[in-house]
């Protein structure tokens, strides 16, 4: 079981930025989690939700702007003891990345198919050369069913957050998925057992209990998504 930091590391750095994704580098973490948006001018940028108030305290939906505008909102606003962080481009994230072993892209849903092919085809663009790496994630289905279109070559995981069971298996074999990422509240042993059977690959998010956590390496998943990746790091002594 590989320790993946959530958002970079967003209980212990600020989330999806280029600080927090050096902090688990620095760490000796090789394994990320994070978002991707595409802005109207085409660029991929690394943030979780579409309006900046959350983490940068500025009530401003991100779809309005261009990345150009991206410097004006602190994304370490909460975080008293980090310099500013500027919502980061997947290129830039993508130099600090150049040697991990594992790097899971959640794409955030789109609006239509037309969205997500032109997403999908810049992210596959910029993702090159980390083809034995990246894992493509999302929820959305019209990113997956587009990838599938592409006869992309980058592994897929499809992310369940809803009590839907064997249904998310089928629907992850169906689309071609290499790997499913259940919420951990639905994780539970005879589900874990039943994706494995599948021989689907597991991530579980977001885990930050040990006892959970421990519980999860036993069941053998292959990756644990947590916001805590330094504390797993010392808890489970990095084992996989």
């Amino acid at each position: 079981m590989i320790i993946i930091g959530h958002r970079g590391a967003r209980g212990e750095a600020p989330e999806n930025t280029l600080g927090g994704f050096q902090y688990i580098h620095n760490l000796g973490i090789r394994a990320v989690e994070f978002d991707v948006r595409q802005l109207n001018d085409n660029e991929l940028i690394v943030m979780h939700d579409d309006n900046f108030l959350r983490t940068t305290g500025i009530n401003q939906p991100l779809y309005t702007l261009n990345s150009t505008a991206l410097e004006a909102y602190n994304q370490a606003n909460i975080w008293m003891d980090w310099d500013k962080q500027i919502t980061p481009t997947l290129k830039k994230s993508l130099k600090i990345m150049n040697d991990f072993e594992h790097i899971e892209v959640e794409v955030k849903a789109v609006k239509s198919m037309a969205d997500a092919e032109r997403l999908t085809i810049e992210l596959q663009k910029q993702l090159q050369g980390f083809e034995n790496t990246a894992v493509i994630t999302s929820f959305d289905l019209k990113i997956h069913q587009t990838l599938q279109q592409q006869n992309s070559c980058f592994k897929r995981g499809l992310l369940i957050e809803d009590s839907i069971g064997q249904k998310a298996i089928e629907q992850a074999l169906t689309l071609e998925c290499c790997q499913i990422g259940w919420m951990n509240q639905l994780a539970t042993d005879e589900i874990i057992l039943a994706t494995q059977k599948a021989q689907l690959n597991i991530s579980v998010w977001t885990v930050n209990d040990i006892e959970r956590a421990k519980k999860l390496r036993d069941l053998g998943i292959q990756g644990l998504i947590t916001d805590f990746p330094k504390m797993m790091q010392k808890e489970l002594q990095q084992i996989k």
